[in-house]
């Protein structure tokens, strides 16, 4: 399974690899995060990097990627919203905003959770 991740609100594009580099941390998950590039607007020179990939295999990755996401989330000094969704038939999406959702933990590994069940 996989989980792509988007920042998107606040300054995206400098919070998105911060979040990388954050994930990167826990052994659970390295290895298994790449940024992956939009093509550019009409107006932009280049690629931007605007969504994380996770690739969730079986075990216990779901959980630590909840779980890191919303520590990460409480961390953060000005609202930030980020974006998951889980790729495949039963594709599910949920936004969870800094300092506005009481248990992100829970409600991210849900939507994780639920897509593995399928």
């Amino acid at each position: 399974m996989q989980a792509r991740i988007r920042v998107t609100a606040g300054d995206s594009r400098d919070r998105l690899r911060p979040l990388l580099s954050w994930l990167r941390a826990e052994s659970e998950l390295r290895g298994q995060l790449e940024l992956t590039s939009a093509a550019p607007a009409p107006d932009e020179m280049g690629a931007v990097a605007d969504v994380l990939t996770v690739a969730l295999g079986s075990g216990g990755a779901a959980a630590v990627l909840a779980r890191s996401l919303s520590v990460w989330l409480r961390q953060q000094r000005s609202d930030t919203t980020i974006e998951i969704t889980t790729a495949g038939d039963g594709a599910r999406s949920v936004k969870v905003t800094a300092q506005r959702v009481e248990d992100a933990e829970a409600v991210i590994k849900s939507v994780l959770d639920a897509e593995r069940e399928r």
